[in-house]
């Protein structure tokens, strides 16, 4: 169904992600499993291969393939490793930020990195007392010369643990025109990372907290302008974090059908297949009846945001349709896999526990809910589809032809992984920016 959205340079690339994520993600599960630690080095791998640059125009170095093209990549990674398709999906996040508000000079000093896999953003917004009430953010930043000054702390962020560059959502003032967002280097005096707490899933994947004390940032940093932060909150989790996540779901959503049906068709009741009793079937059919709608909902969203199309409501409502299904199926999948599924042998207890992270970010249902609700009311606002639709439209241009997309992946080049938590070098790769940042000059 989702092809009617799709070309033959979106199925190239699906098949060059698919083949990746079989060959160098599937290997490292069980280790993720076992270690419940962030996995730096597949981060590094994954990212040295262009995909968080999908909505990264061209001359930026990115692959200018647009939301379609992230939202697959998204998927198919998220099929094989929810982690590893939530810690792209946290990365692209962070790329919004930069897009809708960087000025020329920091697009030129960050996107090429990004694109290049050398950097990994992430945007840090949510706080301790606040959750997702982000006016009620106590995090703050004074201006000192040439300087901003924070201070605070920042729970929640995704990629805390592998991310280069943070953008940083704190308050300059009072009220809704009070919050700007900054741009801040992870080895800047003043600033660090929390210790990682592992979760109840998402194995490999870091999504821990930030703190600021007088932590001073140059005030080229500054995202738009002051009073901006709220701006930049919002549009990046809607037109981002909101159908990144769906993507997340929509590729746990299909392992469960996967791995389900694999199991009823091995699995012998009564001397027949599992799969030939009534209410397996039954089973079985409402998992695919929800993936169908829930991958019409995901891809049809981003195809309007794509075309530069108001779809506000269509990103909201294909949240609230992936999340809420991916959840039922992987519990119908538990239910037909009965004493069997809660064993970490197989991997449909994984695929619920995954499913879970997914609800609260970007909005929890009842918040998706909640503003469908004010839509159907007349009383929407935001609206940043339409706002930023210049930004967000995919021009005909950008994208290589179709004779320029390889139809089978091409060989990846040896990578060299130093101890965890460095980087993997990879022989010719670009280096990024020609103003290179601090922490791409430093060993990693």
């Amino acid at each position: 169904m989702h092809r009617y959205f799709t070309d033959q340079r979106h199925e190239a690339l699906r098949h060059r992600v698919r083949d990746f994520a079989e060959r160098e993600v599937r290997p490292r599960i069980a280790e993720m499993e076992a270690n419940r630690s962030v996995c730096h080095d597949l981060s590094r791998l994954i990212a040295r291969q262009g995909w968080i640059g999908a909505t990264v125009h061209r001359a930026y170095g990115g692959m200018g393939a647009g939301h379609v093209a992230k939202t697959l990549i998204i998927e198919e990674l998220s099929r094989v490793s929810a982690a590893m398709g939530a810690m792209v999906q946290a990365s692209q996040l962070g790329v919004a930020k930069i897009v809708h508000f960087g000025t020329e000079e920091q697009k030129k000093t960050w996107l090429p990195a990004i694109a290049s896999g050398d950097c990994l953003p992430t945007i840090a917004v949510t706080e301790p007392q606040s959750g997702g009430h982000v006016l009620g953010m106590s995090s703050t930043a004074v201006r000192d010369g040439d300087d901003y000054v924070l201070n605070g702390r920042k729970i929640y962020v995704g990629n805390s643990h592998v991310g280069d560059l943070h953008g940083v959502v704190v308050r300059t003032g009072e009220g809704s025109k009070g919050l700007s967002a900054f741009l801040v280097e992870s080895d800047t005096p003043g600033f660090r990372v929390g210790e990682q707490q592992p979760a109840m899933g998402l194995h490999g994947f870091s999504f821990g907290e930030l703190f600021f004390d007088n932590c001073r940032v140059p005030a080229a940093n500054l995202l738009g302008r002051e009073g901006d932060g709220l701006s930049v909150a919002y549009s990046s989790s809607v037109l981002y974090g909101r159908p990144n996540l769906t993507a997340v779901s929509l590729g746990i959503h299909q392992a469960v059908l996967d791995e389900t049906t694999r199991f009823c068709t091995e699995r012998q009741r009564y001397g027949k297949p599992l799969a030939d009793l009534g209410n397996i079937k039954l089973k079985l059919g409402r998992i695919q009846s929800r993936l169908l709608l829930a991958r019409l909902s995901a891809y049809h969203a981003v195809h309007l945001l794509d075309q530069g199309l108001p779809c506000d409501a269509e990103l909201m409502n294909a949240k609230l349709v992936n999340v809420e299904s991916a959840l039922e199926s992987a519990r119908d999948a538990m239910d037909i896999h009965a004493a069997c599924g809660l064993f970490t042998d197989r991997p449909v207890e994984r695929f619920l526990r995954d499913a879970h992270h997914i609800f609260a970010p970007a909005g929890t249902s009842d918040i998706q809910l909640l503003r469908l609700g004010e839509l159907a009311l007349g009383r929407a606002q935001g609206d940043w589809s339409s706002r930023l639709a210049d930004l967000l439209r995919l021009e005909p241009s950008e994208w290589p032809e179709e004779d320029e997309v390889p139809n089978e992946a091409p060989a990846d080049p040896p990578v060299t992984v130093r101890a965890e938590g460095t980087t993997p070098t990879v022989p010719g790769q670009r280096t990024g920016p020609a103003h290179r940042p601090s922490w791409l000059a430093r060993p990693r």
